[in-house]
């Protein structure tokens, strides 16, 4: 195993020489997080232009070896828990379990095994005794979560103390093709976000940037605005929104347009989300 100290900035799937799980310091969850990358081929079915992925592909995840990934999973946590990889690896102040995240190099519900997966992430919490602390999260563009096996993972994933963290990075279609290079409809947005909320309790994600040095319209905050209180008027209940900045760089070929915004701008679009009643929690 490499013994390179991990930070924010470093989320090199490969730290851990593994072929599916990796350690990353989170800047958002404030700890070390355990992911588990079901996409090892790079490949997405979106293609957002701050994505951080090298080499990133049109497609979805190939089979996964269930057998490996739980062996693998099961031995790194087993060394983080009983070994001395936070004492060697992890900055001081960072050396907690915060949770298994599902994220990786591509959208994670695009594996056909996803529910299996969520099935093993469970047996592994149980056999090691994780405390009740550690959350499962899921990161996703939410595209898929119309899915009834999907949906079904969802409903496994609240038993084990889960979260999703469902990607809305501009609530209009045009916004979405801008950013995501994607032409999801914003209603089939909605509805898989509601998929979510009734499945798992389920954060908004949003990445706040400028792009060409102009930072989101008053148009896409509205927008977002709207989309966001519309969901709660209809008794939606979203845990609250997690809004960052660039704290990587992208591989994309957009990334020379791409440029961090001020703290402050980021707070002041955060005031306004909580005036919706929402938890923001911002990273920049």
């Amino acid at each position: 195993m490499s013994n390179i100290t991990l930070n924010v900035v470093n989320h090199d799937r490969n730290s851990a020489q593994m072929c599916y799980v990796y350690p990353v310091v989170s800047r958002r969850a404030g700890g070390v997080s355990v992911g588990i990358n079901l996409n090892p081929n790079n490949a997405c079915n979106w293609r957002c232009i701050y994505c951080q992925v090298p080499d990133l592909v049109r497609g979805t995840a190939p089979p996964v070896d269930l057998l490996l990934l739980e062996n693998e999973l099961r031995a790194f946590l087993t060394g983080l828990l009983h070994g001395d990889f936070m004492q060697t690896r992890v900055p001081e102040g960072a050396r907690r379990i915060n949770d298994i995240a599902l994220s990786g190099n591509g959208e994670p519900t695009s594996a056909a095994e996803f529910s299996d997966v969520i099935a093993l992430i469970a047996r592994v919490r149980s056999e090691l005794a994780l405390p009740e602390s550690v959350k499962t999260v899921l990161i996703t563009n939410g595209s898929l979560l119309h899915r009834s096996d999907v949906q079904q993972g969802l409903r496994d994933m609240f038993r084990i103390h889960g979260e999703v963290w469902f990607k809305l990075d501009r609530a209009s279609e045009a916004g979405m093709l801008r950013i995501n290079d994607t032409h999801a409809r914003i209603d089939k947005v909605r509805l898989n976000l509601i998929a979510a909320i009734s499945a798992c309790p389920t954060w908004l994600q949003t990445c706040w940037f400028a792009l060409d040095g102009e930072p989101p319209s008053a148009q896409d905050e509205d927008d977002y605005l709207e989309f966001v209180a519309g969901l709660l008027r209809d008794g939606h209940p979203l845990q609250g929104v997690l809004l960052y900045g660039l704290a990587r760089p992208s591989q994309q070929a957009e990334a020379p347009r791409l440029s961090a915004l001020p703290a402050v701008t980021l707070q002041h679009f955060a005031d306004r989300i909580a005036k919706l009643g929402l938890p923001v929690k911002v990273s920049v």
